[in-house]
């Protein structure tokens, strides 16, 4: 197989993880940021709203409609009647830094270092309500050596995974044909599945040994393309170096 010209990543348990993650911790570090709290909430009385507010933002990502975190925020807090002394980028940076401080996921930084020195160009689609700001800054603050020419968080793009919208907006951004495209991600459902809508190569990255919180649960399907399973980012390092240049 010939070497793609660009690799996309997903986020989530493909180029980070988030372990330790806790919404309490979330809210607690916002705490100090409240000026108005009519009711006098504690800082667990506010985290099970705002998790409830979560639960039925699912049912809308359910069918691919993504929804920007500062909406969610703003609707829950100004529900309760809570002011900050920030704007909501600041309570966006904080609550998620401290309801996780994410990790790399194991070798990410060696296929990183690698792409770049042979010349693959790269770039990230992620699900994710978050800004992209906020996911900018915590990708290259994790992976500082990263060339990712663009980073698309779908909080800003409405559409997500595995609608081939956010994979054609990619590809447009990138100015690349699909056919020299791989894209990698953890999920069988929006990543394996989601990528060939568009024509892209997928990589299926299942990582055994840490806990996936974000991949599909039940067994890899059968389908109709192809496409490369890996258990270790090392393993695509080697697969790219057996791949023809031609």
């Amino acid at each position: 197989m010939k070497k793609p010209e660009m690799i996309l990543f997903d986020y989530g348990h493909t180029l980070l993880c988030e372990s330790d993650f806790s919404t309490l911790n979330g809210t607690k570090a916002l705490m100090p940021h409240i000026i108005s709290n009519p009711d006098g909430l504690t800082a667990e009385q506010i985290d099970v709203f705002v998790k409830g507010i979560y639960k039925e933002l699912y049912r809308a990502r359910q069918i691919q409609i993504e929804v920007h975190e500062h909406n969610a925020e703003r609707f829950a807090y100004e529900y309760l009647g809570i002011e900050f002394d920030i704007p909501y980028q600041e309570v966006e940076e904080i609550y998620w830094k401290a309801t996780t401080p994410g990790d790399i996921m194991p070798h990410i930084d060696e296929l990183i270092d690698y792409i770049n020195s042979i010349g693959i160009r790269s770039g990230v689609v992620s699900n994710i309500g978050w800004s992209e700001k906020a996911l900018t800054d915590r990708i290259n603050r994790l992976i500082p050596r990263n060339r990712f020419e663009f980073i698309i968080a779908t909080s800003e793009y409405v559409f997500r995974k595995p609608d081939r919208m956010i994979f054609d907006l990619a590809l447009r951004k990138a100015r690349l044909t699909a056919d020299k495209v791989w894209y990698c991600g953890d999920s069988m459902k929006n990543d394996v599945i989601g990528s060939p809508y568009a024509g892209l190569f997928p990589v299926h990255y299942d990582e055994k040994e840490i806990e996936n919180l974000w991949a599909d649960k039940e067994k890899s399907p059968e389908t109709d393309f192809d496409y490369l399973p890996i258990t270790d980012w090392r393993q695509l390092i080697e697969y790219l170096h057996s791949c023809d240049d031609q």
